[in-house]
């Protein structure tokens, strides 16, 4: 009986100690620190082609009088994804336009959130539920001037010893009145992996 009860004793220890060498250690990390995990387009990447182009677009000399007396209305077009990667670009877009508002220079038209705002009006004004008099009416939103819309392209090449990959980041601002293009501007990213040479 005493034996039975060492082994179980040692038994669960041994369990014990296993399941905490398995235990994952969750911590958190700089936001900003260079993501080096692959040579795909990353976290490091998105701030870099961001940043790159917020500060282009604002220190513009045209986007510099357009913005002097007043702060235009833009339309951010999500980006055309042209890599073979599949590619958050929807957050690209995030940032860029949430960096912008920050700047106080514009005003954002968010399009993705039309239907929903449709049909929020449709339910003030046609559902019955809420006083006509606090009732918000169509057809007093304001429209876009300008529409900010960009394209993220790269070319992948690789033999058996070296993966090499460049992305290349297009942007525009389109005045939606005149047709007329107001700023562009691009951004390259170059990327490299190297198989490691083990010597002896």
């Amino acid at each position: 009986m005493k034996k039975l009860f060492i082994t179980s004793a040692i038994t669960c220890a041994l369990l014990t100690v296993s399941g905490c060498a398995n235990r994952a250690v969750v911590s958190y990390g700089d936001a900003q620190a260079v993501e080096t995990t692959d040579i795909n387009f990353g976290s490091t990447d998105l701030q870099k082609v961001a940043t790159e182009m917020t500060n282009s677009l604002l220190l513009s000399p045209v986007v510099g009088t357009l913005t002097q007396n007043n702060r235009p209305v833009v339309f951010v077009e999500r980006l055309k994804n042209k890599t073979s990667e599949h590619i958050d670009t929807e957050s690209v877009t995030d940032s860029i336009s949430t960096q912008l508002l920050r700047s106080g220079k514009f005003r954002f038209i968010d399009m993705t959130r039309v239907e929903a705002v449709k049909d929020q009006l449709t339910f003030q004004n046609e559902a019955g539920m809420v006083d006509p008099k606090k009732a918000l009416a169509f057809g007093k939103q304001t429209g876009a001037q300008y529409m900010l819309y960009g394209n993220l392209s790269s070319i992948v090449k690789s033999n058996k010893d070296t993966a090499d990959v460049y992305y290349k980041f297009t942007m525009k601002l389109l005045d939606l009145e005149s047709g007329l293009i107001e700023w562009a501007d691009e951004t390259e990213i170059r990327k490299t992996r190297q198989k490691a040479k083990i010597g002896w």
